[in-house]
């Protein structure tokens, strides 16, 4: 499969995805473990995607999305933004309803099938 498509699928699947240096629980730099806080705040589940593991997704991502940095927070196939964006979302209050709202949404739409 093309990185791309990769990336697409990804996207697709999760409905709140993080593209990040590390994992949530052991993040590889400061903005991933900020990023990674927040997230975890919000109190929903959340997917996420290591780049240091995937070169080919840490190579292709900032073109496909236009977003030259990392992490990415993309929620509903669209990105929120990176770091600086998420944290002043959260602090503003902005950023968790929008993460309830979709956890809300994907969780009613798994209870009804």
């Amino acid at each position: 499969m093309e990185t791309v498509e990769k990336i697409k699928q990804q996207i697709s699947e999760n409905p709140i995805i993080v593209y990040m240096k590390g994992s949530p629980k052991l993040p590889s730099c400061g903005f991933s473990s900020q990023v990674a806080q927040v997230m975890i705040n919000c109190g929903e589940q959340f997917a996420f995607v290591d780049i240091l593991q995937h070169p080919d997704i840490r190579a292709e991502l900032p073109k496909y999305a236009n977003w030259p940095t990392f992490p990415q927070l993309w929620v509903e196939g669209e990105l929120i933004g990176g770091c600086d964006i998420i944290t002043e979302m959260y602090q503003k209050g902005e950023l968790q309803p929008i993460i309830k709202a979709t956890a809300d949404k994907y969780r009613k739409e798994e209870s009804a099938e």
